[in-house]
């Protein structure tokens, strides 16, 4: 049987931290394992420290150190320790710097049960998974704060549109775009008619001529959200 995926969470509310344990106790069956919880930023730090989690489950507004804070910690000090982001607002600005810290994803706390497994499991894997209406609401945001940004009218058939001023082959923009639709490898060589190990290869290329290391911050910089 495969390891489990190890997740740590963070909440400042007690209420939610044991709504999150129970769910994945009770959902995650033996593929997903909580092996801690932490009630601010400096804690989680200090959590997946000792803990070195897969996945770590983060709310976005916590005291002291906050969400944002802490998963840039993460991310420069446990690169292959995959965050995702909760929160109970919806805010475009928050989204967007979670994204460009490295956030594997983005979700409401009332997301369904099954999306945030469907989350975890993809972050454990490497991916991301960003909803589509999010994505949309991201896309919109950064054209209204910023006009001068703009987003390539060739778009992919589910609707991401990936920068022209990048420099991507067209094959790599076909990539990304289904990495910004939440695809997995898999999907994205089937609709494409090429193996996984090609679809690596091609993201390989993408974090090295972005100067990137995830899924996440080369979408938020092919949609023109962060520095060129």
């Amino acid at each position: 049987m495969p390891r489990p995926i190890r997740v740590v969470i963070a909440d400042d509310h007690l209420m939610v931290r044991k709504g999150l344990r129970l769910m994945l106790e009770e959902e995650g069956g033996e593929e997903i394992k909580l092996v801690g919880d932490a009630a601010d930023g400096a804690a989680v730090v200090a959590m997946v420290e000792q803990a070195q989690p897969d996945v770590v489950v983060m709310d976005i507004r916590m005291p002291g150190m906050n969400g944002l804070a802490a998963l840039e910690r993460i991310r420069t000090m446990w690169p292959h320790i995959a965050v995702l982001l909760l929160t109970t607002y919806d805010e475009d600005e928050l989204l967007i710097q979670g994204l460009q810290a490295g956030a594997s994803g983005y979700f409401l706390k009332e997301t369904p049960v099954e999306t945030l497994l469907d989350a975890i499991r993809s972050a454990a894997r490497g991916e991301m998974l960003i909803q589509p209406e999010t994505m949309a609401r991201l896309l919109s945001y950064a054209t209204s704060v910023s006009p001068a940004l703009s987003v390539s009218r060739s778009q992919h058939p589910q609707g991401a549109g990936i920068s022209g001023s990048i420099a991507l082959t067209k094959r790599e923009k076909e990539v990304l775009a289904g990495v910004a639709q939440g695809e997995r490898s898999k999907e994205i060589a089937v609709r494409l008619g090429i193996t996984e190990r090609t679809v690596r290869a091609y993201l390989t290329n993408i974090y090295t001529k972005l100067n990137v290391d995830s899924r996440a911050s080369a979408v938020a910089l092919a949609y023109g959200l962060l520095p060129r």
